[in-house]
């Protein structure tokens, strides 16, 4: 049976592959590591790792062990922490991402309500890109976002609609759009439409271009940030779907905003990683329930 010790030096050997960096993180000797990777290897019954004065690499079967049994480590390690989390209660600090003006409003509403409930434990905002959301929730640098939906991402999970606003379409000024009252999903086979981030949860993909048109839609340019793409729309680039709240928040001379007749409402939860799930996170989740 093998013991927490050896897993941990093996896993971070295949990590580092160097005995040095290994013994540090460890807080072992190198020696250390080095018998306890020749014990396992004397229980499998073949070399882990392909050593050599300059390098060591893993083996085909050291690193198939790797594959197998690092996702299980992960799942045990997590599993502890949210034990020992709950049993110590609500501590600690808890951070959590935006990267809209909605997004923002409603976490600083919801932390307030959550620091009201749990003392101990306090709230870091962080402002992120359009890009940054899901990379900082899969790197473990924040522990909750606020994101549109649906997030159909593997690992993370995504929470109740918290809140729904009416779509709206984003268009230059001096469109032919713009004089209209309003404007169906259909039309949009007939414009060109902003193509989406290429990094972009591709389950959010259609929140920017939402498709029920028998023509196919052509798409245009497209750019980094959210604010980049406004200003593709007032410069006649490409229409946008957004939500009301933009209107709102960014009521630009050069875009108009125009209701769509048929397309479904725009709606914003909570997401976070499965692994991650503590009793921190599960705290403000509820607090951000009860506030809407």
């Amino acid at each position: 049976m093998l013991e927490r010790h050896q897993v941990e030096a093996f896993l971070t050997l295949a990590e580092e592959l160097h005995f040095g960096r290994t013994a540090e993180r460890i807080r072992v000797t190198p020696t250390r590591v080095s018998q306890t990777i020749r014990k396992l290897e004397r229980i499998v019954g073949a070399e882990l790792f392909a050593r050599t004065s300059r390098r060591v690499e893993l083996t085909t079967i050291g690193r198939q062990l790797e594959q197998d049994l690092r996702p299980a480590w992960t799942q045990t390690i997590a599993a502890f922490q949210r034990a020992v989390e709950a049993g110590r209660g609500v501590t600690g600090t808890l951070r959590v991402a935006f990267d809209n003006v909605v997004g923002g409003t409603l976490l600083a509403a919801a932390a307030e309500l959550f620091c009201e409930k749990n003392p101990d434990c306090a709230v870091q905002l962080r402002e992120a890109q359009l890009r940054e959301i899901m990379h900082w929730l899969c790197e473990n640098e924040v522990d909750v976002a606020c994101s549109a939906l649906p997030i159909q991402e593997q690992s993370i999970m995504a929470g109740h609609t918290l809140i729904s606003e009416p779509r709206l379409l984003a268009v230059s000024s001096s469109h032919p759009l713009a004089r209209q009252n309003s404007v169906s999903i259909e039309e949009l086979a007939g414009v060109t439409v902003l193509r989406p981030p290429e990094f972009l949860a591709k389950s959010l993909c259609d929140e920017h271009a939402p498709c029920a048109a028998e023509q196919p839609i052509g798409y245009g340019p497209s750019a980094a940030t959210f604010q980049g793409l406004l200003v593709l729309v007032g410069a006649g680039r490409g229409v946008l779907a957004v939500g009301a709240s933009v209107a709102t928040y960014y009521p630009w001379p050069q875009i108009s905003y125009i209701p769509f007749r048929n397309a479904e409402p725009v709606e914003w939860g909570l997401i976070w990683r499965a692994a991650n799930t503590n009793a921190r996170v599960q705290a403000f989740i509820g607090s951000a329930r009860e506030l809407c």
